[in-house]
């Protein structure tokens, strides 16, 4: 079956393209994207050393399922997910099935697996890989079974497929791994799709005081309708944030917060959480930068707790279900994130206005 792509070459460039799919094999599943969503890590992945069907948010409809596939059947509506465990793991025997041994889904520059059978996706007849296994910026997805979650039918594609990544991302890194208390106080740094989500689960779980940090008076106004209780803008030339560090304190009764997040991509930003925590408090870097920086070591006194999560310690069975059901009760919102949707052909649109900050969650539909 022949479906449209986009193929990122592994040098900073994509092409659109046909691939062909195959039918899934056993444990298999062939998704009909429907909605794709855009996210810092397509681009970061154009420079992955090979090529790519890119994209990793993702919901459609089942078309095929392989042998010994009991979850979902064809005519199904699905999200997809990169944390597909093995179940057999180290790491996935002790319920941290992100960290799965086996399919690897942070160590992005090789395969691993947790891909569907190589043969099953081709591009000029040659196996392609997936990015993070599952390649969504196709009009077929081919994956393991473990990547697809059924969705309620009142929720669009469009808003579904942000749940696959940058709203799992956030809300789980609030949720699931600081597990923010009631009446804390917490710090968001960057507004974007994945700050708006950890300020989202910030606020479900009861913080009593929440501060969004960002440029743009747009991206902060933004922040208060899904929760910010204060806001705080930045300025570029407070490179390290202090003059924020101490407004936060100012905000805090003087001693920072209780939680503080990076959501911004931005490298010298990566270490910045813990100048915005009192002693004791808990610094999270959420949005996967990997590059070497540098930290003065007295950042992390005293007692405060600094944290790399993936994906929100995402675990799909519980918490796909669990944001769903939020949403349902407009406690959570996902429709009001996607600022854009484009057609495939406009990709390079969508990729401009994520890079400079235009969208808070832009969606490719097909």
């Amino acid at each position: 079956m022949l479906a449209p792509a986009a193929i990122a070459d592994g040098h900073g460039h994509f092409t659109l393209d046909e691939i062909e799919v195959a039918s899934p094999l056993a444990e298999e599943v062939l998704v009909e994207i429907r909605a794709a969503g855009i996210c810092h890590t397509d681009h970061a992945s154009l420079s992955w050393r090979r090529p790519l069907v890119m994209g990793h948010e993702g919901a459609g409809v089942v078309r095929e399922v392989g042998a010994g596939v009991t979850s979902v059947k064809p005519g199904d509506r699905v999200v997809l997910n990169w944390a597909i465990p093995c179940g057999s793991c180290f790491q996935c025997r002790r319920g941290q099935a992100v960290l799965c041994e086996a399919s690897r889904p942070a160590h992005v520059m090789h395969p691993s697996a947790g891909h569907a059978h190589a043969a099953g996706t081709t591009w000029h007849g040659q196996p392609i890989d997936r990015s993070f296994n599952i390649g969504t910026l196709s009009g077929l997805a081919l994956v393991r079974a473990e990547a697809v979650t059924p969705i309620p039918e009142e929720v669009p594609f469009t808003s579904a497929c942000i749940v696959g990544c940058g709203v799992m991302t956030g809300f789980g890194s609030a949720v699931n791994v600081a597990k923010v208390e009631p009446g804390s106080s917490v710090v968001v740094i960057g507004c974007g799709g994945v700050g708006l989500n950890v300020i989202q689960g910030a606020r479900l779980a009861g913080a009593g005081r929440i501060i969004a940090v960002d440029l743009r008076e747009s991206s902060l106004a933004n922040a208060r309708r899904f929760g910010a209780t204060d806001t705080v803008l930045a300025q570029r030339d407070d490179r390290e944030l202090r003059v924020v560090a101490a407004e936060v304190k100012r905000l805090t009764e003087g001693r920072g917060a209780d939680y503080a997040f990076e959501a911004t991509s931005v490298s010298h930003l990566a270490f910045t959480p813990l100048l915005l925590i009192r002693d004791g408090g808990m610094a999270l870097q959420v949005s996967g930068i990997n590059d070497a920086v540098s930290v003065e070591m007295p950042w992390f006194m005293w007692n405060k707790t600094y944290l790399t999560p993936l994906y929100g310690s995402c675990v799909p069975a519980r918490d796909f279900p669990r944001i769903f059901q939020h949403y349902a009760k407009r406690e959570l919102f996902l429709d009001e994130l996607v600022t854009r949707t484009y057609p495939l052909a406009n990709l390079t649109d969508a990729m401009d206005d994520m890079m400079t900050g235009r969208n808070a969650k832009g969606v490719i539909v097909f």
